[in-house]
């Protein structure tokens, strides 16, 4: 059996309250988010310093990722019996460090060293927001509370390239990574400051019982937490190869300025905030999330398929690409609340651990596989390759579904 130190999310909190939890925990989230980007951002920048190719580029990400992905399945059990707040702040410290390995590196195998420590700070934030969030907010704003932490974390992809491309062309790229070292800690030194509104409830099983050691891993035979595992894997090898290859493909196949190509995955990452505060109210009032999640994946895979035909002039596919964003973001909301109904009581760092572990698996997969297609200049088949995945993922989220009760 369990006991808890707090209270689980009741009907009845103030909003005030929940309004802050939420802010606090999107701006960790819009943090972890900045931090997927923050090597990715200058792959251009090293492919000249250090003369490194796509495929060296995309094993940095690969690195990142299977840091983060192993780490965030255990970062689940750590969060339910240690509480979360402890490890967000061990997480933001992390980026800092890894931010100043960023501004000292001098050749690939530091670069390698600083995507490893980042993946590490990266490992804790999705057990810990959603633990934070599905114990600290009201049950009925859960969905908007999903809604919130997904546009944030988009706001922090979008934030990435305008913060780093800016202050590095008004100065140099090792001074935009000291200054995201700056943003770091004083992201760190505010949520201390409100350090009393992230505090969560610990799992404790009683000694000899079967929950002290049977139940930790009972999740693990659930089908349906595989299926979400499946959906993340997917669907993020797609968001992958846009982070990490469609600047370079608008550059490529297009000819457009490195500002303006930067501008439109900047703007895919708008687009997709846009589309997750609609998401939310959709969210909010849906009981079968799982269809929303595949139509909105269908969606994206069917604008992205579209630009990876190059039928589209520049302008064209640069604005389909931003709309792409928006598609997709639709779903993000009602994806957390998928998982979320997926999930067994009293496992929620667990299962987000490992679910999520999919994403950093997508993350690693895809800038191997496809940097070796960009590498060939098989830039069109290298969206369309991404467009195939995510209506892979579309079938995952149908499993997911059949395999959860619908309820109210």
């Amino acid at each position: 059996m369990s006991t808890a130190a707090q209270p689980a999310s009741t009907n009845d909190r103030p909003l005030a309250e929940d309004a802050r939890v939420i802010a606090l925990v999107g701006l960790a989230h819009a943090a972890s988010h900045f931090g997927h980007l923050l090597l990715a951002v200058m792959f251009p920048v090293f492919m000249s310093e250090f003369g490194l190719s796509f495929s060296q580029l995309g094993l940095l990400t690969s690195v990142f990722f299977v840091v983060s992905g192993v780490g965030q399945a255990c970062a689940g059990f750590v969060v339910d019996r240690f509480g979360a707040r402890p490890l967000l702040f061990v997480a933001l410290g992390l980026f800092a460090l890894a931010s100043v390995s960023a501004a000292l590196v001098t050749g690939y195998s530091g670069l390698v060293f600083t995507a490893a420590i980042a993946g590490l700070a990266n490992a804790t934030f999705h057990p810990v927001d959603f633990t934070i969030l599905n114990q600290r907010v009201s049950a009925p704003r859960l969905g908007y509370a999903f809604s919130a932490h997904g546009l944030t974390g988009n706001l922090g992809w979008a934030a990435a390239p305008v913060f780093l491309t800016g202050i590095a062309a008004l100065s140099n790229w090792r001074t935009a990574y000291g200054a995201a070292a700056l943003l770091y800690l004083s992201i760190l030194v505010l949520l201390a400051v409100y350090r009393a509104d992230l505090h969560t409830r610990v799992v404790e099983h009683a000694p000899g019982t079967a929950g002290a050691s049977a139940a930790p891993l009972a999740f693990l035979r659930m089908p349906v937490v595989w299926w979400c595992f499946g959906f993340f894997m997917l669907s993020t090898m797609t968001l992958a190869v846009v982070q990490n290859f469609s600047v370079s493909i608008l550059q490529a196949q297009y000819r457009v300025s490195l500002e303006a190509a930067t501008f439109t995955l900047s703007s895919y990452m708008l687009f997709g905030a846009i589309g997750m505060f609609v998401g939310g109210v959709v969210a909010a009032r849906t009981v079968r999330s799982d269809q929303v999640v595949a139509a909105a994946m269908l969606a994206g895979a069917l604008l992205l398929g579209l630009c990876g035909l190059g039928w589209l002039g520049a302008n064209a596919t640069m604005a389909v690409l931003a709309l792409t964003g928006f598609a997709i973001g639709i779903g993000g909301p009602s994806r957390d609340m998928m998982i979320k109904r997926a999930t067994p009581t009293g496992a929620t760092g667990r299962v987000y651990g490992m679910v999520y572990s999919g994403l950093d698996v997508g993350f690693a997969i895809a800038p191997v596989v496809f940097g070796v297609w960009m590498d060939k200049g098989m830039y069109g088949a290298t969206l369309l390759g991404a467009a195939f995945v995510l209506v892979l993922s579309v079938g995952a989220a149908v499993a997911v579904g059949a395999r959860t009760p619908v309820r109210a």
